[in-house]
This record gives C-alpha cells, sequence and structure tokens, in this order.
C-alpha cells in the first residue's frame, strides 16, 4: 500500500541536483508550513517498508548563509528537534563522516535513530547523503541550494528504510510529523544567520 503525505527529510534517488535525513493518511498528498516568514511545501510516501521524502523553502536569505548552517554538521543538535548528537567523525576536504542519533516521536511512539552519514559536499550547490551504520537498511538524500532573486530556494529529496518497524497506520505520519519538524527549524536557523541572530536551543 502508498501511502502519499506532506513533509519530512531524506530524499530518494542521489542524481542530478538531489536525492537523501523525515505523512500523512491518504486524506493529504501535499501541504504547506504556516507560521513562518518562509514558503515551505513537504511531501512524503511510502512504499512497504521504505519511505520517500520532499521538502522546499523559499528563503529570504543568501546561498552562502544557508551553506554554512546546513554543513555547521556539530551543531545541528543545537537547533534541530528530535537530533540529540551529530558530530563530525572525520573530514578530508568535501569528504566527510558524521555519526548523528535522536529519535522520531508521536504521541506515545517513540523510535530511536542511529546512523553515520558519508557527506559530498559540492559547495554553495548541494550536499550528498549516504548512511553507513546505523539502524537504517538504507539512507540517502540530497540537499539543494539555488539562487532564487532576491533569496534562494533549499531543497531536500530522500528515501530511507528503517531497521525498525513504525506502526502500518500511522508510520508516515510520524516520518512526515518529524521531518517538518526539523526542515522547519533548519529554515528558521538560516533566516536568524541572515539577520544575524544567535539561536538560544532547539524547541
Amino acid at each position: 500500500m502508498t501511502e502519499q503525505i506532506a513533509h519530512l527529510g531524506v530524499t530518494p534517488g542521489v542524481h542530478g541536483r538531489c536525492s537523501v535525513v523525515c505523512v500523512i493518511s491518504l486524506l493529504f498528498c501535499a501541504s504547506s508550513v504556516v507560521g513562518m516568514a518562509a514558503e515551505i511545501h513537504v511531501s512524503a510516501t511510502r512504499h512497504g517498508e521504505s519511505f520517500e521524502v520532499e521538502a522546499t523553502a523559499l528563503i529570504q536569505a543568501e546561498v552562502a548563509d544557508a551553506w554554512k548552517v546546513v554543513t555547521d554538521y556539530d551543531r545541528l543538535s543545537e537547533f534541530i528537534p528530535g537530533l540529540q548528537e551529530s558530530k563530525v567523525v572525520s573530514r578530508k576536504g568535501f569528504n566527510v563522516v558524521v555519526d548523528q542519533s535522536g529519535e522520531a516521536r508521536m504521541l506515545f511512539f517513540r523510535f530511536p535513530m542511529r546512523v553515520r552519514l558519508a557527506i559530498t559536499e559540492f559547495p554553495h550547490v548541494r550536499i550528498l547523503a549516504k548512511a553507513i551504520a546505523g539502524n537504517f537498511k538504507q539512507m540517502q538524500g540530497v540537499y539543494s541550494l539555488e539562487a532564487r532573486g532576491k533569496g534562494m530556494q533549499l531543497r531536500y529529496e530522500g528515501s530511507f528504510t528503517p531497521d525498525f518497524e513504525f506502526p502500518p497506520f500511522i508510520g508516515t505520519l510520524v516520518v512526515r510529523s518529524n521531518l517538518e519538524k526539523r526542515f522547519a527549524a533548519m529554515v528558521r536557523e538560516i533566516e536568524k544567520k541572515r539577520h544575524g541572530e544567535s539561536v538560544p536551543g532547539k524547541k
């Protein structure tokens, strides 16, 4: 059964501009997040045990500022909800290995997540990430950054197959809810970077 939803965060296929870190019920196929300066759209689809996600945002910010936030791996856990730890294990040029751990939550459900990501950076253009260890059978995603007029577009596409069970009827909802929060937090941080604000911490 295929479930379509609105937003999360690691994307399918890594070809061209993007690919892959989270739905809904069959009632939604797309949604926009309100209450933020940036315009955000998210979608998520479930195929058996696997999920495909996509999120985009039009932000009044410079690509350079967005790049600094997205690639500040050691600080991501300070403002990304549910991400308890994020640290660079090694770096060689534009190839980085990052360990991350945290959990996805929905009501009384909690799903611990651990992943080691092999990341390849294409400065100010895109970031490719692929899981090489952790509790995912596969995970890959891509962040793409593109100047748009006086602002820029941040796009994330990803796919992943967890090595743990998501309840069949709320799995997509969990994925979408958590990715939506994380992507929105990334956008807020970029907006704060543009205005030279510091972030007191994640909520």
